[in-house]
């Protein structure tokens, strides 16, 4: 079991096609309106029918007021690091802090070169991301930049503005030395489905942890974002059925492998609907009891004692007691789950703006 007690995200990953821009804003809207927590734009600058992802944020941002922005990922070849990083921290300021930074070392590289970038290899690419997130930190952390690398350099550099928050940074990553980079350096790691199949997810993960671990860093503190495809219908397959089938599936990955971000690639806005109120509810009820069960079962020589808390000594508990404990968790997610439901019916009705409806829910 590898779930690292991190924050259930849920997210909308939409096609970001210019014909579609009208359909694009509406649906960024209702994904906040649902409930979701993230809506993250894939960057492709030498690709002609997309929009381009900084701008388009910019704009969701406007839109918005409570959902997280993200890149997902930066074409890092075509966005030099020290301009990233301003566009970046400009963007958190105007959200109010709502900016995380995924980044990529770059794919499609003709189309790369004919968009006037460079050519690299693997390893260049690697090496070239590696100076580039040491520069965003440096820079987001303010003062004279002195930086130079094989790719990059930024020498004398005054940095700022300052962003409105530490600006997390995931990496994509599937090989090897991505994967010890991503232990190593960064604050996140986003896999998608298509290229990274739930069943390797648990492998390339234990890279992450070790390259973490080698680091003197703690694997807890690397968020695990996957972007994922589904269809809601009658299959069996992965993400194929039912939105129970759905949640029960996502709950697996957080329990066994520590994903906790899930990004839906959708531009359906009954998907956006179904994943926000029925999905996501379920995994974080399904999450939550799990996380508050006993931690182990009790031995056949001692059927009274339950251990709670790995960390501390074990202590005597009545079965029935701790059977009652988890209805009354089960019961208490229930209720406000109809709180938070009841809040959204409002807000779809007018009744409450976003923003209202959000203090209401934290309060």
């Amino acid at each position: 079991m590898a779930d690292y007690g991190q924050e259930l995200e849920f997210g909308l990953f939409p096609t970001p096609e210019a014909a579609r821009l009208g359909e694009l804003l509406t649906l960024v809207q209702l994904a906040e309106v649902e409930g979701l927590d993230l809506v993250s734009i894939q960057d492709h600058p030498y690709q002609a029918k997309y929009l381009d992802t900084w701008t388009l944020l910019s704009v969701l941002g406007a839109r918005t007021t409570t959902i997280t922005l993200a890149p997902n990922v930066t074409s890092l070849p075509l966005r030099p690091p020290v301009v990233l990083a301003k566009a970046a921290a400009t963007l958190d300021l105007v959200t109010g802090g709502r900016v995380e930074l995924g980044l990529g070392a770059g794919a499609f590289w003709d189309a790369i070169v004919a968009a006037g970038g460079p050519r690299r290899t693997p390893k260049e690419a690697v090496d070239a991301l590696a100076e580039a997130v040491q520069i965003l930190k440096a820079f987001w952390a303010g003062g004279t930049v002195r930086f130079e690398g094989e790719h990059y350099r930024a020498v004398g550099l005054h940095a700022g503005p300052a962003p409105a928050h530490d600006i997390p940074v995931w990496i994509g990553a599937y090989k090897p030395r991505m994967l010890r980079l991503t232990g190593r350096l960064a604050d996140g790691w986003v896999p998608s489905m298509a290229y990274a199949d739930p069943s390797v997810l648990a492998g390339l993960s234990r890279q992450v942890d070790e390259a973490a671990v080698d680091a003197g860093r703690a694997p807890v503190d690397i968020k695990r974002i996957y972007n994922i495809t589904g269809r809601f219908g009658t299959g069996s397959g992965y993400l194929q059925g039912r939105p129970q089938d759905w949640a029960e599936q996502l709950t697996g990955l957080a329990l066994d492998v520590g994903t906790s971000s899930f990004v839906l690639g959708t531009d359906d806005p009954d998907d956006v609907r179904r994943f926000a109120a029925e999905v996501a509810p379920s995994v974080r009820e399904q999450v939550a009891v799990a996380r508050s069960a006993p931690a182990a079962e009790p031995s056949a020589t001692e059927p009274e004692r339950i251990v709670v808390d790995a960390g501390a000594e074990p202590r005597s508990r009545d079965l029935h007691g701790a059977g009652q404990h988890l209805v009354d968790v089960h019961d208490g997610l229930r209720a406000e789950l109809t709180q938070i439901r009841d809040v959204l019916a409002q807000v779809r009705q007018g009744h409450l703006t976003v923003g209202q409806a959000r203090s209401t829910v934290t309060r």
